[in-house]
């Protein structure tokens, strides 16, 4: 019994802490969801999405107009937003303390955000601004912006690096944004090297230093906004966007604040449970083979249990036994297995495991064999049936079967009950209430001395007639 790989997590009855990541092949594997890291004394804008209310953590932005949908499918914390294409998204008015509610110069910002775009069109939008800036005795027209072309992002910035005479500034993505899966996109200046940078999952994509010269070398020039405007997110998107951030610092080559010690993934780990899966016979689990990727001080934690019925099954009964992948595992079997597994994170929160795949092996119980003979014996108003034991040593006991059609068992009329009728370890059973004058058949069937409900195949038939002038059997 295979799960993730090729065949996906299907039959994952509850997960937490958990996000899909890329596994071997590019399949999906599981990992630690990122940790929502909180506003400090240099965020500007902090949209968790995690809450009832769609708002701004810091305090600097209030919502102007909001057509984002909440859901929990977040990438980080606990909540995320969806955006419809042609609701205009959120929109933001900052106050004077902040990056785009104020004007002038604005030094060194990162923005970052997650995204999950449902088809990543040409034209779709995720971040404008536009704004104009009175300079030198006339008006410019100013705009940041980030637009998909051919399934990579684009950051555009018009006039915002005016003192150099550099009306327009692009910035193309590389890496191809796949719709429906999660990625980090961060935009970052720095004002002591005028680096300004854009990152895909911590990965450079583009960057150009806008300084005198062009390289890092050089007299920065700094960003320049001019008349306060309002700020769109999604305003023409369609997808999902997490976590979106902007902070009056820079981040480093991985994508880390530098000066924020927030770990990246929660230190209490994750966890996700299948649903109870049922095999076809009653088996036992025999070892679990797990593909999995373990940074060092990270691990990753199995659990299993077992039975034969899983309707009464409570969160901690059946009991849970802890197993090692490639370990021989004892003393689990039934007719269903449920599986639980904890991802932990290193110690300083750093690193995730990822489980690609986990293969659970089982040996299921063989049907055991039939009596090689069985005899019928007619007599008034009965039968009295008998067989040779099974040779099989996991036969338990024998059913027996009978009915009116040869080859159909759905006979009714014995005192001893309806087709079929459980024996036990005997070897014969005498019918009766059965009608004289009518033709019976019957078979015989052994069942698991492992499980009852397990029967093997049918004896060969044999056949009787009650008659009123054979002696009753006693």
């Amino acid at each position: 019994m295979i799960f993730g790989g090729d065949v996906g997590w299907n039959e994952i009855e509850s997960m937490s802490g958990l996000m899909k990541g890329v596994g071997r092949y590019g399949n999906d594997a599981l990992q630690l969801v990122s940790s929502t890291q909180g506003a400090n004394d240099s965020t500007d804008l902090l949209l968790t999405f995690d809450g009832s209310e769609m708002r701004d953590s810091t305090g600097h932005y209030e919502v102007a107009s909001n057509g984002l949908l909440q859901t929990k499918d977040a990438v980080r914390g606990k909540g995320a937003a969806v955006s419809r294409g042609d609701f205009h998204g959120i929109i933001l008015k900052g106050d004077r303390s902040s990056i785009f509610g104020g004007t002038g110069k604005i030094g060194s910002f990162t923005m970052e955000f997650w995204l999950s775009p449902s088809l990543a069109e040409n034209g779709e939008i995720v971040f404008n601004w536009r704004s104009s800036l009175n300079s030198k005795n006339y008006s410019k027209y100013q705009m940041i912006s980030a637009t998909f072309f051919s399934n990579h992002l684009r950051w555009k910035f018009s006039n915002i690096f005016s003192d150099f005479e550099m009306d327009e500034v692009v910035l193309d993505g590389i890496t191809t944004v796949v719709p429906k899966r999660w990625s980090r996109h961060t935009l970052s200046f720095d004002e002591e090297t005028g680096a300004l940078e854009y990152r895909v999952d911590g990965r450079l994509e583009a960057i150009q230093y806008i300084t005198e010269t062009g390289h890092e070398n050089g007299t920065v020039c700094e960003p320049n906004l001019g008349v306060a405007a309002k700020i769109e997110i999604c305003p023409q998107y369609t997808g999902k966007i997490d976590n979106f951030r902007i902070d009056r610092f820079v981040k480093n080559s991985e994508g880390d604040c530098i000066s924020s010690g927030n770990e990246k993934f929660k230190i209490d780990g994750g966890k996700f449970t299948t649903k109870p899966l049922l095999v076809s016979h009653s088996a036992s689990l025999d070892e679990i083979i797990a593909d999995m990727n373990l940074p060092p001080q990270t691990e990753v934690r199995f659990f299993v249990r077992s039975g034969d019925n899983c309707y009464e099954w409570e969160e901690n009964y059946p009991a849970w036994k802890e197993v090692v992948p490639g370990e021989k595992i004892l003393g689990v079997s039934g007719l269903y297995f449920q599986l639980s597994v904890e991802l932990l994170p290193d110690g300083g929160g750093d690193h995730t495991p990822l489980v690609s795949e986990i293969t659970l092996s089982y040996t299921e119980q063989d049907d055991p064999l039939p009596p090689f003979m069985v005899f019928a014996e007619p007599g008034d108003g009965c039968v009295r049936l008998s067989w040779s034991g099974s040779v099989d040593k996991n036969a338990g006991g024998y059913y027996v079967y009978y009915g009116n059609r040869p080859g159909e068992y759905l006979g009714v009329a014995a005192f001893e009950g309806a087709s079929p009728i459980k024996v036990g370890e005997k070897t014969s059973i005498t019918l009766r209430g059965l009608k004289n004058g009518t033709i019976y058949y019957f078979a015989v069937s052994s069942y698991s001395r492992f499980d009852s409900r397990i029967s093997g195949e049918l004896s060969k038939e044999v056949y009787a007639r009650p008659s009123a002038r054979l002696s009753r059997m006693e």
